[in-house]
């Protein structure tokens, strides 16, 4: 009786966490999505521990309950600034636990198995463990990237391509000698092959640059997904096997369509570092000419003017909270009856998804966000495009210089519309470490101030 109402729950959550993809494909039907997930969650939660053969219920309880204290008081601290830390965070987490989960199904006691079910079984621990490590070491380090506690630029070592396979060769090797030994004779190399692959997962993830990094977290979560896959097989659940199946394919999807959208191939990213030069990170020229800044109320006055408004969200928009002022302002420029819009690029932010996620907050109309290859062909008749905490999405060497570790990269042509105005707080260069030519172009002018604070005031002398 408590199998079978256990198998139901199971098949209920699988739908139900089917439906929250669903859901979250859409920005409308986003909070619906997330609260399928987490009855999915709920339901799985009680169908595991309902099971004839689950008898840890103290056990249960001590992580359930310091575990979702600690997942409150997170999700109520934690700013959207910095929720991709968070997330990268999250998924070194479920990779972590599937080496755990691999260790203790190897040390366990085990039960009577042929020879092909053990080769069978072997594999499950021994690739759940890889696949691990992997994730658990590259989530580390693109949360210490993303964090700040690491540069953004990309480390190339001399042979780097060279390196990882012979890695990957050396796994190979050690998950032979895994496989030809028994009882709990593999234990060393098993734990070799965590540390090879540990190692690997660092040193991919160190070779990426900063402006890739919304890619890497993307494929950090199917990573995840597969490591959580891989448990439910060494668990003999078929949920988490499921679970894990859709988090890995889905990730895996967002992955390659991003690296669609940024003219970069999904290998690359598997592989680490993205066609840069052996040895040093790449630098592209550095531009030259004249910054032509603006003040305040000149801003606001082009503003008035302009008809046609586009408006280019960055992460500086995010580090600021400026989302809400900037809500304020577009209602003022939409009764003016200027036609405002939002462009969307596929990495704005530092996590797919960011941006939108940023703007519905401030419950700016869905309607008015658009991705990137919606909007720049409309940028020659654009009168004014606005960049808040924007850089390298916006940064014309992806077209202009074969040398800048951006190029080929799809970016949002701002500097094709009749006036561009960037708000920043300095000349810094963006995440990717690069200068920006858009900043010295005849038709680009400087807003610099905090973004929160420049936004408030065009929202007070938009209403004066």
């Amino acid at each position: 009786m408590r199998e079978g109402l256990s198998n139901i729950g199971y098949i209920v959550a699988s739908v139900l966490f089917i439906l929250s993809l669903a859901g979250l494909s859409r920005q409308e039907s986003a909070r619906r999505g997330n609260a399928l997930g987490i009855v999915g969650m709920l339901i799985a939660l009680l169908a595991t521990a309902i099971r004839e053969d689950f008898s840890g219920y103290g056990m249960l309880m001590a992580a359930l309950v310091p575990g979702a204290i600690i997942g409150g008081v997170l999700a109520r601290r934690v700013q959207m600034t910095a929720m991709p830390q968070l997330v990268a965070i999250l998924h070194s987490f479920v990779g972590a636990a599937a080496v755990l989960v691999g260790l203790s199904t190897y040390l366990g006691p085990g039960h009577p198995l042929s020879a092909a079910e053990r080769n069978i079984h072997l594999a499950e621990i021994f690739i759940g463990i890889c696949i691990g490590a992997i994730t658990f070491t590259g989530s580390v380090i693109a949360f210490a990237k993303l964090q700040g506690l690491m540069s953004g630029k990309p480390l190339m070592l001399p042979a780097r391509h060279l390196l990882n396979l012979m890695m990957l060769v050396v796994t190979f090797a050690l998950g032979v000698w895994f496989f030809r030994e028994w009882e709990h004779g593999g234990l060393w190399p098993l734990l070799i092959a965590i540390a090879v692959t540990g190692v690997l997962g660092a040193h991919s993830v160190m070779a990426i640059g900063g402006a890739d990094m919304p890619v890497v977290v993307s494929m950090l979560n199917s990573y995840s997904g597969w490591a959580a896959a891989a448990a439910g097989f060494m668990l003999n659940n078929d949920l988490l096997i499921i679970t894990g199946a859709l988090v890995g394919s889905s990730g895996a999807i967002l992955s390659y369509i991003m690296c669609r959208g940024m003219n970069r191939s999904i290998a690359s990213v598997i592989l680490g570092g993205f066609g840069a030069t052996e040895g040093s990170a790449p630098s592209g020229a550095s531009p030259q000419g004249e910054v032509r800044s603006i003040d305040l109320a000149a801003a606001a006055e082009r503003l008035r003017e302009a008809k046609s408004i586009v408006i280019v969200p960055g992460y500086g928009l995010a580090v600021a909270q400026a989302q809400h002022a900037l809500s304020d302002v577009v209602k003022k420029l939409r009764e003016r009856g200027a036609k405002v819009r939002f462009a969307i690029h596929p990495v704005a932010g530092r996590l797919p998804g960011h941006m939108n996620v940023l703007l519905a907050e401030a419950d700016i109309p869905y309607d008015i966000v658009l991705e990137m290859e919606e909007i720049n062909d409309d940028m020659p008749e654009t009168d004014l495009v606005l960049v808040i905490g924007a850089n390298d999405i916006v940064n014309p060497s992806a077209y202009e210089d074969p040398n800048s570790p951006i190029a080929g990269m799809p970016v949002i042509e701002v500097w094709k519309a009749g006036t561009v105005i960037v708000m920043k707080r300095g000349m810094a260069s963006g995440y990717a470490g690069i200068d920006n030519p858009l900043f010295f172009r005849p038709n680009t002018q400087l807003l610099f101030g905090d973004a929160k604070k420049t936004v408030e005031g065009l929202r007070n002398e938009l209403g004066a």
